[in-house]
């Protein structure tokens, strides 16, 4: 949901934030952030690392099949499939996900998205209304993946149920849902009545086909 090109751009202008702020490290390094568990992770959820000396923080090499379990989980309580999920997380990751780098960027865009799904601060508090995680904060995405799963969930849950009944269009279901989450739920309605996608939801749509495939397989059983 974050706007893409901007990373493009002035990526190095947020590493350099990010280093500014670590003064305690070497030159160029940033501390690893330890993950908090939330109150709907249960320990087999939370991200595992591989068995090294050091073990490497989840982000790094980031591949969000490694969050198929929550994916799974989350796409069936929220009552949409588990592909289109997965397939919404590799298109939101385009971008750094480390949290500290998420923070600092936070410092500079007027409009960040936070966490593994790129969740705007508005689409998260609307989102997470009468919901199981209702007492949990936007800020706390960065640093918990299942969070940001569940909330991603729910909303495309949300986005469903203000899709017409009636469409004059030949997306899918599944394609209009990952519009709405990229362009919002008037996008969304519009693209149902036959408004072609604009160049923005149009990449953002060629991308979800693009990562399609390897979704489902990412959430295969």
């Amino acid at each position: 949901m974050a706007k893409r090109w901007v990373w493009v751009a002035v990526g190095a202008v947020a590493v350099g934030a990010v280093a500014a702020q670590c003064s305690d490290d070497e030159p160029g390094t940033t501390s690893a952030p330890t993950v908090k568990p939330s109150a709907t992770t249960t320990p087999s959820e939370r991200p595992t690392s591989p068995t090294a000396s050091t073990p490497k923080p989840w982000y790094e090499d980031y591949d969000p099949a490694q969050f198929a379990v929550q994916v799974r989980k989350y796409a069936a309580q929220a009552g949409i499939r588990p592909q289109l999920l997965m397939a919404i997380l590799y298109n939101e990751s385009y971008k750094p996900h480390d949290p500290e780098l998420e923070r600092s960027w936070a410092e500079i865009d007027s409009d960040p998205a936070f966490g593994i799904a790129n969740m705007h601060r508005p689409a998260f508090d609307d989102t997470k209304q009468g919901r199981p995680f209702a007492n949990r904060k936007w800020e706390e995405l960065p640093d918990d993946p299942a969070l940001a799963i569940q909330a991603a969930a729910w909303h495309l849950h949300d986005l469903a149920r203000r899709l017409p009944t009636k469409r004059s269009t030949q997306l899918s279901k599944d394609e209009l849902l990952a519009l709405g989450y990229n362009a919002g739920g008037g996008n969304m309605r519009a693209f149902a009545r036959g408004v072609k996608p604009g160049p923005q939801a149009q990449s953002y749509l060629d991308r979800l086909r693009d990562n399609w495939d390897k979704s489902a397989e990412a959430v295969r059983t």
